[in-house]
């Protein structure tokens, strides 16, 4: 009996001893190595736009880095809202990401009725990059400036129309905010993209458009398309032959379009942390950043943190923008 309880003694002895080794490994066990399929990136704009090549440079990139396949899908439609609420619906793991834009921070005002709320519903996971907005027209248009511009849409009112991306989008709220300054007569018209719009306005379907420079600007180069301005405070160093619209006689005139990832609210820190340091070391190689230089895009590599307050600033701003055009989503 005596050596019964000496041996029970001993056991329970020894898982005491044992169990704070067994705690310390569960959460280890539990653990799931990231990634261990594939991952979607969501754009919500049609293929061949900046939103588009810049979620594609992302996820051949950190395929290579991470040994699992990124893959674009896109989902187009109302501003890219489609995409973001796919997104937002989709399970909190890291494996359903949006690449959310300047668009995103722009519709939490513009659209009354949003089904998500674009900072409470998304885990930031870094900025990719930034681009200024070109504006470009019809080649066969009488016009060679800004000031050329104005004038013939005053001669002719209700004539010009200007394209964009999508309602909401710094595409359209550049030209909302161009007319709002020049109080000329010039009518939207929304696509499902940038390529659609450029497609219409080569054919002189629309007369202008504030695109995108990284999709606008090789057209401008192959003949199809004339530039005017683009909307950053200094030249691009990639067209340094184009004003800005603050040297073509609009002072402070500064909006740049911007990319990025985010994750559904409630993704796993370290799920997040880890995309973002993949991001970074894809926007870190010499090839890539090359590539950004020659599309006139600013480099956005950066923390979570830094992108977190970035798309709170932005969407802040961007609602009084909104506000002050009086922009309805269409």
């Amino acid at each position: 009996m005596a050596l019964f309880k000496s041996a029970r003694s001993a056991a329970l002895l020894a898982c005491s001893l044992l169990g704070p080794l067994g705690m310390m490994s569960s959460p280890v066990q539990a653990q799931t190595p990231f990634p261990t399929k594939s991952v979607r990136i969501v754009v919500g704009f049609s293929a061949g736009g900046s939103t588009d090549v810049l979620a594609r440079i992302l996820a051949k990139g950190m395929t290579e880095d991470l040994g699992q396949s990124f893959v674009v899908e896109n989902k187009p439609g109302a501003g890219s809202n489609i995409a973001a609420e796919l997104v937002v619906r989709s399970p909190a793991d890291g494996y359903t990401l949006l690449m959310i834009a300047v668009t995103n921070a722009i519709n939490q005002t513009l659209y009354p009725n949003l089904k998500f709320d674009v900072i409470k519903d998304f885990s930031p996971v870094g900025l990719a990059a930034k681009v200024p907005n070109m504006l470009v027209i019809y080649p066969k248009l009488p016009i060679n400036s800004v000031k050329e511009l104005i004038e013939y849409a005053k001669k002719n009112p209700g004539t010009l129309n200007f394209a964009s991306s999508g309602a909401g989008t710094s595409i359209h709220m550049t030209g909302e905010l161009f007319k709002l300054k020049t109080q000329l007569d010039i009518s939207h018209i929304a696509y499902k993209g940038s390529t659609p719009a450029l497609t219409d306005l080569i054919g002189g379907q629309v007369q202008m458009m504030f695109d995108n420079m990284p999709t606008a600007w090789p057209m401008v180069q192959a003949g199809k398309l004339r530039a005017l301005a683009i909307t950053s405070p200094k030249r691009s160093p990639a067209a340094p032959d184009v004003p800005t619209l603050d040297e073509s006689g609009f002072p402070g005139f500064d909006v740049s379009s911007w990319f990025g990832l985010a994750a559904p609210a409630g993704t796993p820190k370290e799920v997040v942390a880890k995309l973002n340091v993949s991001m970074n070391k894809v926007l870190s190689n010499p090839e890539i950043q090359k590539r950004l230089d020659d599309l006139g895009a600013t480099n956005g590599a950066g923390t979570v943190e830094q992108f977190d307050q970035f798309l709170k600033s932005q969407t802040e701003s961007w609602g009084v923008v909104v506000k002050s055009a009086g922009a309805k989503a269409e």
